[in-house]
C-alpha cells in the first residue's frame, strides 16, 4: 500500500494524456478523411481537364481541316467552268466557314473552343487546391501522428514534457487541417 497518494495523482495524469490521445487520435481521422477527399476530388478534376483539353485538341484539329478546305476550294471554284459549279463550292465554303466560326466559339452549349479552354482551365485551377488541401491534410494527419507517439511515450516514461510537445504538435496538426479545409491555398508547403 504504499505510494498510494502517489500513485492516484499519475494516474489522474494518464487519463488526462489517454483523452488527449483521444482527441489527437479524433482529429487524426477527421484529417486523413479530408485528405482522402481532396485527393480524389484532384484526380477527378485532373481527369475533366485532360478531357476538356482533348476535345479543345479535337476541336481545333476539325477546324484547321475545314478551314483549309474552305481555301482550298477558292482554286477549285476560280477553275470551275459553269456558274452552278462555282455557286455550290461557295455554298460549300460558306458552310465551312460557318462550322470553323461556330467551333471557335459556342456559349449556348459550352463547347467551342474558347469555352473548353475556359473549362479546362477552372478545372486545373480546382485540381490545384484540391492538391493543395491533399498536402495540408497530409501535413496536419503527420502532426497527429506524431503527437499520438509522443503523448504516448510520456505514459510510459512518466516524462510529461512529451505529452506537452504532443499536444503542441496536435495544435499545430489542427491549424493545418483547419487551414487544408477553408484556405487550401493559403500556404504553400
Amino acid at each position: 500500500m504504499t505510494g498510494h497518494g502517489h500513485g492516484g495523482g499519475h494516474e489522474g495524469g494518464d487519463r488526462r494524456i489517454a483523452l488527449l490521445i483521444s482527441i489527437l487520435a479524433l482529429f487524426l481521422a477527421i484529417a486523413e478523411t479530408g485528405a482522402k477527399s481532396a485527393q480524389t476530388e484532384a484526380l477527378s478534376k485532373n481527369v475533366e481537364a485532360a478531357n476538356l483539353w482533348a476535345f479543345f485538341q479535337a476541336r481545333s484539329i476539325r477546324q484547321t481541316i475545314v478551314t483549309s478546305a474552305a481555301e482550298e476550294a477558292e482554286l477549285a471554284r476560280a477553275a470551275a467552268a459553269d456558274d452552278a459549279a462555282r455557286q455550290a463550292i461557295t455554298r460549300q465554303q460558306e458552310a465551312w466557314r460557318a462550322s470553323a466560326q461556330r467551333w471557335e466559339s459556342e456559349p449556348a452549349t459550352g463547347e467551342g473552343r474558347r469555352e473548353l479552354a475556359s473549362r479546362a482551365r477552372a478545372a486545373e485551377q480546382k485540381r490545384e487546391k484540391s492538391m493543395s488541401a491533399y498536402h495540408l491534410f497530409e501535413y496536419g494527419s503527420a502532426a497527429f501522428q506524431v503527437a499520438i507517439v509522443l503523448a504516448s511515450a510520456s505514459i510510459v516514461t512518466a516524462v510529461p514534457l512529451l505529452a506537452l510537445g504532443g499536444a503542441g504538435l496536435g495544435v499545430l496538426g489542427l491549424a493545418l487541417t483547419v487551414l487544408a479545409a477553408v484556405a487550401p491555398t493559403a500556404l504553400h508547403l
